[in-house]
């Protein structure tokens, strides 16, 4: 019996071929935009490289002058701080309002798709300079409150003024977070009643830990996010007043082309990979700590 002669249409109609087509576009761009820079910028960061010339291999100087460098250090202690305040309030918030779009009401999925536009904005440029606008001496928050105050004029308050934009959208955490609130079964709270539990502990009691799954996830998230901070630092207040909201991202974009110092800023970019991996992994080390994994 003659074998069937395999034609190229019946190949491509093969499962595992039509699945590495498909997949192709993101695996190519993967490779393309995503491990060849970096890639690159692994290599740069052992030299002196200032794009207009060629490279010269400097081995550990770079990351060795990171250690010595009072604005990097300044700039991490901006970033963490930023991160440290803005990612717990947004997280609460997020979770506040997920709780009050939990009643079944016509008006719910209006107010949801209206609490997530910012978050669709997100970072962008024009929210920037509108919050810049907002917080300006003659701007509307001052107009309403009354006061008469350069809130990104001051050391003290120009951070704040950052923090309160990131937790402003919220409108991502909010929708991960209602979305699992509406798969906890609602008998556990209705034996819960019955057992005498008030509204309160049944949410420390039964809410809270089968969101800790949730939790957990936003919280890697929105870390990575607030780590990786810049439009705001950039557009709002430029890294001022005294550095005092100069990012990490926003010192290292400045070092590779303000200062024309590629390799120096590639040497940051992966210091902050190494941070970004190193707090992931605690998280991860920690997780049954505080995580409840258990089924519903």
């Amino acid at each position: 019996m003659k074998k069937k002669k395999t034609t190229f249409r019946s190949w491509l109609c093969k499962e595992h071929v039509a699945g590495y087509i498909l997949a192709a576009p993101f695996i190519i761009g993967f490779l393309a935009f995503i491990i060849a820079p970096m890639s690159v910028s692994l290599y740069f960061s052992f030299c002196d490289y200032n794009i207009l010339s060629p490279e010269k291999w400097v081995g550990l100087k770079n990351y060795i002058k990171l250690l010595s460098d009072p604005k990097l250090i300044n700039s991490l202690k901006v970033t963490f701080k930023y991160a440290f305040f803005s990612v717990p309030l947004k997280l609460t918030f997020s979770l506040l309002v997920a709780l009050l779009l939990l009643r079944n009401t016509k008006a719910a999925p209006f107010y949801r798709a209206v609490y997530y536009v910012p978050s669709i904005m997100g970072a962008s440029v024009a929210v920037s300079v509108l919050w810049r606008q907002v917080f300006t001496t003659n701007g509307l928050f001052n107009q309403v409150t009354g006061f008469n105050f350069a809130w990104l004029a001051h050391t003290q308050t120009a951070i704040w003024v950052l923090i309160l934009l990131s937790v402003w959208q919220f409108g991502s955490s909010m929708l991960i977070f209602s979305s699992a609130l509406k798969q906890i079964p609602q008998e556990f709270y209705e034996a819960a009643k019955v057992d005498g539990a008030g509204k309160i502990s049944s949410f420390f009691r039964i809410t809270l830990p089968l969101l800790s799954s949730t939790i957990f996830f936003n919280l890697i998230m929105q870390s990575i996010n607030g780590l990786l901070v810049f439009v705001q630092g950039q557009i709002i207040t430029a890294g001022k007043p005294m550095d005092s909201t100069k990012f990490y991202v926003l010192y290292m974009y400045e070092q590779a082309f303000k200062f024309n110092n590629a390799g120096y800023a590639s040497a940051m970019g992966w210091i902050m990979v190494l941070l970004i991996i190193s707090f992931t992994a605690f998280l991860f080390i920690t997780k049954k700590l505080w995580v409840y994994e258990g089924g519903y």
